[in-house]
Order: structure tokens, then sequence, then C-alpha cells
């Protein structure tokens, strides 16, 4: 198979990439980003081993042994911070939690997993899925269906563009299935494949490909040649790849744990739950013109409230569709956009394929410098719905555990109907966008019955 350069064919390449997703057998596991392998490593003492030793487990021999030596100055710097912020060593709350850890707050069983060799993948320490008030029981018994197995156009009673969003799989019916945004869902799986393909075609990582970046990305692959070749798009797109991190981004152990103290790879408080009320702000937007109070926003309609910052590459790429939900959604519910901590600043856990994309700050000190990210980063992705910034001692991001990115669905009260799982991996737009039209029609059904 060959892709040629004939007019505007290049878009063949995205019917190969397509076909590259549906290739994966079911119950596979799709890279998402910054994904590495599981490194659970049960019962083994955490104080003093790196990374490698840890994801090597207990069957490493003698290596094991020498790896595991006396703590370098680093390591013990990075274990006194812990400390100081935890209140207790590593070794003592992996004691405390031992054989109970699924109990343990979210950051204990985030710090001890890293501590045990995790490099932050899908499904370890806080990383899970999102919560939702509504499911695919919910929408059936809401549409008179309780014991369907589908739904068609005519028994969901809503405006076509809703219906076209529970929809996902485009097929004219909406199944279980389609809400279904787990990581072993194969739609899922495929998506997150394909969108670790698009990150390593977008240059500057702003979640858009324009015509010029598919034409140059085209024509560094083809050189003097008329087509490409799918060893071709192999050879490009997995070029220096080794687990599931891009070139220079894979993390030390000390500095995760760095991050985790620091707040950069994650807020150590876990924000309000389903059907809580939402915690009320009062944040400036990017171009201080205004103020903008969560409070003054409830009683009208939906709220969806998106979370990010620009070193977060995951984000960047996700974020336009964010943007389209605004699009489609802007005149039905109110969006606002929260500007929060740095995940990937140069003074911390610094990433490599951000250099490469012009993406290099450090992490701001005062909220002046704050305000100087954000506005590169509204530059960059053209946020079109109002960009409030943070305080700079991350008050709004930590209510919301906000940080590095995460999106919020609220009803007209200002209760939580939907929360997304911790970015990166738990930041689904669909995800969001599905909730917030059941949202809709939840209220739809409650004026309905007023009148």
């Amino acid at each position: 198979m060959r892709i040629v350069a004939k007019g505007r064919s290049l878009a063949c390449l995205t019917g190969l990439l397509l076909s590259a997703g549906a290739l994966l057998p079911a119950g596979a596991r799709a890279i998402s980003p910054q994904e590495s392998s599981p490194a659970e490593v049960a019962g083994q003492s955490a104080v003093g081993q790196s990374a490698a030793v840890g994801a090597a487990g207990g069957g490493a021999g003698g290596a094991l042994d020498e790896a595991s030596a006396e703590s370098t100055e680093e390591d013990r710097a990075a274990e006194q911070a812990v400390e100081a912020r935890f209140g207790k060593s590593i070794a003592d709350l992996e004691e405390q939690y031992a054989g109970k850890l699924a109990e343990a707050p979210e950051s204990v069983r985030m710090l001890i997993d890293i501590a045990r060799g995790s490099q932050m993948g899908p499904g370890e320490g806080w990383f899970g899925p999102g919560s939702s008030k509504y499911s695919w029981g919910w929408l059936a018994e809401r549409m008179g269906h309780p014991d369907a197995e589908q739904l068609t156009g005519e028994q969901i009673t809503a405006p076509a563009h809703w219906l076209a969003r529970l929809d996902r799989n485009r097929d004219g019916e909406v199944t279980a299935e389609d809400l279904d945004w787990s990581d072993r869902n194969a739609w899922v799986q495929r998506a997150g494949m394909i969108n670790r393909f698009f990150r390593r075609m977008d240059p500057n990582m702003d979640g858009v490909l324009t015509e010029a970046e598919w034409g140059a990305f085209y024509r560094k692959l083809a050189g003097e040649r008329d087509g490409i070749e799918p060893d071709d798009l192999v050879n490009a797109l997995l070029a220096g790849v080794g687990g599931g991190f891009s070139p220079g981004d894979e993390p030390s152990r000390n500095v995760l744990l760095r991050g985790l103290v620091a707040g950069e790879i994650g807020s150590l408080q876990e924000g309000p739950r389903v059907g809580e009320a939402a915690p009320d702000f009062a944040l400036r937007t990017h171009d201080g013109e205004r103020t903008v109070r969560l409070a003054e926003l409830l009683g009208k309609r939906p709220i969806v409230l998106t979370f990010g910052n620009f070193t977060c590459g995951p984000f960047r790429t996700l974020y336009p569709g964010v943007e389209a939900v605004y699009r489609r959604f802007g005149t039905e519910a109110t969006f606002v956009s929260i500007y929060v901590r740095e995940a990937h600043p140069t003074d911390g856990w610094k990433m490599e394929s951000n250099n490469r994309a012009g993406v290099a700050v450090a992490q701001p000190k005062t909220y002046g410098d704050r305000v100087a990210v954000a506005q590169q980063c509204q530059g960059l992705l053209k946020c079109s719905m109002p960009l409030l910034v943070d305080e700079i001692d991350d008050r709004t991001g930590n209510a919301y555990s906000g940080m590095p990115a995460r999106l919020y669905v609220l009803d007209e009260s200002g209760k939580v109907v939907y929360k997304s799982g911790r970015g990166p991996f738990g930041f689904k737009p669909g995800e969001m966008e599905q909730a917030l039209v059941m949202c809709l029609l939840e209220q739809q059904a409650a004026k309905r019955g007023a009148r």
C-alpha cells in the first residue's frame, strides 16, 4: 500500500492511521500520552530505591541489591521533602497502609506507587476513571425504555445535535458502548493510539494540524519518492520511542517525588465529588479586564469548567476538543477555563518534547508571571471562552484538584454532575460532552414538568 502525493490525496494518510487503530486486537490497550508500564511491587519498601529498581520488582537478584544501596544526597533531599509535606516518611506510610492501599488518600497512593517505581502510568496511583451522575441506565430509564439495549433518534426526545454527541460511533443508535469511556473500551483504546500518533505529527503541539503541517510531514517522509509506505509511517511515528515516553521526557523517581510535593504533577487535594456543591471562586481573566465569580453564574444553565496549563502536552493536544464542545453548546451552557500551575516547567519535570515545540517556561513565582504564561497559552490554543488565571497560591486549582488538567460539568444549582479523571489520562472532552448533553436532557425534563 502506498500513499501518493496527488492533489489533496494526502488525506489518505488519515485513513491509514485510522486503520492502524482498527487493527488493535479486542481487549488490547493502546498507549496514551506519557503512558508507561505499571510498576506495582507489592510489599516492597520504597526508601532509597530508584525508579528502575521499583519497576524491576524482586526478580533482579544482585542488580536489585546493588541499585538499592546507600541513598544519594538527591534521594535524601527528595524523601525529606516528602516527609515535610506528608508528615511521615514513605516507609511509615507504606506500613500504615500495608494491605489496604486502596483505602489511602489519592496523594498517598500516588506517592507510594512513585516510590515503588511508577512513572505515572494510567491506572497507577491516583489515575482512574471519571465519575458521573449519568450512565446508560440513567439515559434508558429517562427516555422511558429502561430495558432497551439501544435507543434510536425517535426514542430520544432531544435536538439533533444533542443526539449526535451521544451516538459516538455515528451508527444512528445510542448504546451502552457509546457511553463507555473506560480504558478497556476498544473505541477509547483506538482513539488513544491515534492521539499519540497525532502528537508526533503536530510540530508545535497546539492540537491542530494545518494543511501546511500535513504537507511538511509527508514531504519529510517521501523525500524524492512519489509516495510513502507503511514502514515509513512506522519509522517516523515510533522513532526514538521506548516504553511510553518520547525521547527526553522520561522522569527520574526524584523528579516525580519533587513534582508531587510541589503540586506540579497533580494536586494533593481531591476536589468535590459528584453530587457535592462546587467550591466558589472569583478569578480575573487573563487580560485582566474582569473578574468572574462562580456564584454569579449559577441558576441559569449548566456550567463547564476546564482546568489546564501550557506545559502539559496532552492538555494542549486535547484542548481543541473542548473548544469544539464550546462551539456546539456555547449558547446552552456556560464555559470557563481556569489556568493552573505548570506541569512540566523547565525547573521541574522538564520535557524535551516541549522544548522541541517551543514551549519552555519556568514555574511562575508571581501572579504576574503566571498571567504572562497564560497569555502565551491562550495565543497558541486560541481559547475563545473566558480564560481565568488561578492565584499563585493555587487555591482554585487545589479546591478542584485541577492540576495538571481536569474537566467538570455543574448543573444549574452548582452541584457537580460530572468530574473527569485526573489529567492527562482522564482528560476526555468527549466524555464531558456526553455528560453535558444528559445534564441538558435532565434540565429540559424538569422545565417540562414545571409547566
